[in-house]
């Protein structure tokens, strides 16, 4: 096994590690046995932030508007996986003419598509079909992100009181590092290589070569072409989430509106609220849920990721529901916690 494919799968493997141990603690908490109460308790500890953590708790803890480091993380980590992909991919694909191009289109679309037999194996053009999907992966990872950046800002008016312990966030730092990486971790290592090669041309050729040659939109814009129909429906789906998560999160944010006291809570009332006591993190289950069906449904790494959304989702949202009942006499008993008419 060459090198650089050693490489790969070592990231690979290592990424998957990773979302499997950050998975097991919060299943095991999730599983309702008196025997792991303890075990639970010191999870949830962890875990709890905002209204739901104690004043007692406060410790080992650090102020809930530091959400906001997480989004300008993943924003310039995801756009930086983003150029460096999209530009390997570019350099490295063999030039096609405007009609050739078309012709492609028209091929790929009737699943018969041989354009590149002269140039590469059908090997090669699977691997070429897969960098594709990690630039359209990425593409949405940066529009959820930048969201949920812009949210932050202008939307969220955090409680001066409100925090989240120490330990959630560095876990939240961990997970806006590794689902972008998760994303395109397949190729990762020889997009690495091509951009440390694309660096050292830079510094022998200089900034004048290197500006000079000509961009090619049709091969600019090929990964977005090539994407397969799964794909598209991943993004209606991560769409969907998209828009029910901001219209959850401008409502959590209008709460806080015109009131004197920032400590004060009040029940939450419209879209997704409806149905569940916390529709924000449904909807956020549904986002990375595009990203699964977006890549095929094939890649583990992905849904590994998705798995530890669900998980630390559904642990929290049990708690903003026990919350919420304990906390409002009216609050409404037809709502579940996280998913309608199921938990």
């Amino acid at each position: 096994m060459l090198p650089g494919k050693k490489m790969e799968l070592g990231l690979v493997t290592l990424l998957r590690a990773a979302w499997v141990a950050a998975i097991l603690p919060v299943v095991i908490a999730l599983i309702p046995s008196s025997k792991i109460s303890f075990f639970k308790q010191f999870v949830l500890g962890f875990a709890k932030r905002g209204k739901i953590m104690q004043s007692s708790s406060n410790k080992l803890s650090v102020p809930q508007k530091l959400f906001i480091h997480f989004y300008i993380l993943a924003s310039v980590w995801t756009i930086l996986l983003l150029v460096a992909t999209w530009l390997y991919d570019y350099c490295t694909m063999p030039k096609i003419t405007e009609p050739l191009l078309f012709s492609s289109i028209a091929s790929h679309l009737t699943g018969g598509s041989r354009i590149f037999s002269s140039h590469s194996s059908h090997t090669s053009k699977e691997h070429r079909s897969r960098i594709a999907v990690s630039i359209f992966l990425l593409l949405l990872m940066e529009a959820q992100v930048l969201r949920r950046l812009f949210e932050s800002i202008y939307v969220f008016k955090y409680s001066p009181s409100a925090r989240m312990h120490i330990l959630g966030y560095l876990t939240g730092l961990f997970f806006y590092t590794a689902v972008p990486i998760s994303l395109c971790c397949n190729h990762a290592t020889e997009v690495y290589k091509f951009g440390l090669s694309l660096i050292q041309e830079f510094i022998v050729k200089g900034k004048d070569r290197m500006l000079a040659t000509e961009v090619d939109w049709w091969r600019f814009l090929n990964p977005l072409i090539q994407l397969r129909w799964y794909s598209w429906i991943g993004a209606a789906i991560f769409f969907w989430g998209w828009i029910h998560q901001h219209r959850c999160h401008a409502i959590l944010g209008s709460l806080r509106e015109n009131r004197e006291d920032n400590d004060e809570y009040a029940v939450p009332y419209g879209d997704w609220f409806q149905y569940v006591s916390s529709p924000h993190y449904l909807a956020e289950i549904v986002v990375y849920a595009g990203f699964v069906v977006a890549s095929g449904c094939s890649d583990l790494t992905i849904w590994l990721l998705w798995g530890f959304t669900v998980a630390n989702l559904v642990l929290a949202a049990a708690e903003t529901h026990r919350w919420y009942l304990h906390k409002f006499d009216n609050y409404p008993r037809n709502r579940f916690a996280i998913f309608p008419y199921v938990y």
